[in-house]
């Protein structure tokens, strides 16, 4: 409501009949009708509406009922009732602003208007007509200003409310987005886990059953790992079952691990689809992305699809996309952007997800930033995915849990070929 609302503002409401009392002796000692001082009278008259509004500043309709009686007293006794007057008006005006029910406000305006009629029932009919038509400065006035500023702060409430009540909305569904995001790259990720554990243990077992007349320690080895490995692979399809609920899965999002010597073909693909939905794609992709591991080649398959189906639902069939992919220094710099041409927007291809939310969850994941905004008349989505941090190396040899190595037996002949 601005410079209005803090004028009346509850909190200021003794303040501001303060001021109301000030103007009123301003009135009596500068104003007073022919320049003639104020009477006894006058003056007591004044004096108990001041003090009455100054006491009773937090009870509106208590004030207007007193400073009604005092009108009608000074009706009675008093030529220039003006003090009193304006008193019962701006009584009329707080209880318009703060009183709970609208019935209330209309018995008060009704008071007051009985209490200025009822000096000209009686007399000729133009000082009657006259006292109709002062009804209107001394009580539709207060009221439709009441009216008016308690509409307003009522509406300033309501936007106020439905502001929060959008925020929080905004917030509930973009950690909704995060969580769904999540839980889509844990997925992902169990699907990796998964396929590297089960050809680990796929690899010993085999190894168990080619390599004969092992030591028995190095038997235990393999056993072991072997059955460590099954138990991963065990726990890992455990915990993803919940993940994997067919009916919170959409068709498109139910992801699988893919192979990094695939990206190539599954980024070809998704510019595919793009192009099919009427888009016209330029593609730079390094042939190294091929070499990538296979968590960051799925965040760069996901990111490729998700902002082509952006610029297919907003940009339109007549936007121009570029894509680049490259890998430099092992880090992967990506790259889409739109020349912002098209603004019918065009059939979306498959493949996209949470949008920008899920695409900042997504590399943030794995130690990046997304940067999205305009560039010029288009759209620009980029990030770099830096490489993955190498873990040191050990120290030495690592020792076996069986038991101290077996002396290695000694060959005179050229050591013997490795078994693929």
């Amino acid at each position: 409501m601005g410079w209005l609302g803090r004028l009346f503002d509850a909190r200021d409401t003794l303040a501001r009949l303060l001021l109301l009392d000030l103007s009123g002796v301003g009135y009596l000692v500068f104003g007073t009708q022919a320049g003639r001082p104020p009477t006894g009278p006058q003056w007591l008259l004044a004096a108990v509406a001041f003090t009455v509004a100054l006491v009773l500043h937090r009870r509106p309709l208590v004030n207007l009922v007193a400073q009604t009686a005092l009108l009608a007293l000074a009706i009675g006794v008093l030529d220039d009732t003006t003090i009193n007057q304006v008193g019962a008006s701006w009584a009329l005006l707080e209880v318009a602003m703060w009183a709970h029910r609208r019935r209330t406000i209309w018995l008060a305006a009704g008071l007051l208007a009985a209490v200025d009629l009822a000096d000209s029932i009686g007399d000729p009919v133009r000082r009657f007509l006259s006292g109709v038509f002062g009804l209107v400065v001394a009580v539709g006035v207060p009221l439709l200003l009441g009216l008016v500023i308690r509409t307003t702060r009522e509406l300033g409430r309501q936007a106020a409310q439905r502001a929060a009540e959008e925020q929080r909305r905004r917030e509930s569904e973009n950690r909704a987005a995060r969580a769904d995001e999540r839980s889509a790259i844990a997925r992902e990720l169990h699907d990796v886990v998964a396929h590297h554990v089960a050809s680990m243990v796929l690899r010993v077992g085999v190894a168990r059953h080619v390599l004969t007349d092992l030591d028995p320690r190095v038997e235990a080895v393999f056993d072991d790992v072997h059955g460590t490995g099954t138990a991963a692979l065990a726990d890992l399809r455990r915990l993803v079952a919940v993940l994997r609920d067919p009916d919170g899965v959409r068709g498109d999002a139910a992801l699988t691990a893919i192979e990094p010597a695939a990206l190539p073909a599954a980024l070809d693909t998704a510019v595919d689809r793009a192009r099919q939905a009427g888009v016209t794609v330029e593609a730079d992709v390094d042939p190294a992305v091929g070499s990538l591991d296979a968590v960051r080649g799925l965040a760069v398959l996901r990111l490729t699809q998700e902002a082509l189906t952006n610029v297919a639902r907003h940009a339109g069939p007549a936007a121009l996309a570029r894509l680049s992919v490259s890998v430099v220094d092992g880090a992967v710099h990506w790259e889409v952007s739109d020349d912002g041409r098209g603004r019918m927007p065009a059939a979306a291809p498959s493949g996209g997800g949470h949008g920008l939310i899920g695409m900042r969850e997504r590399v943030e994941v794995l130690g990046g930033r997304l940067a999205a905004g305009p560039a010029g008349a288009g759209w620009r989505v980029h990030t770099v995915l830096p490489a993955p941090a190498t873990a040191p190396a050990p120290p030495g040899p690592p020792r076996s849990p069986v038991g101290p190595p077996a002396p290695r037996a000694t060959t005179t002949g050229p050591p013997a070929t490795e078994p693929a």
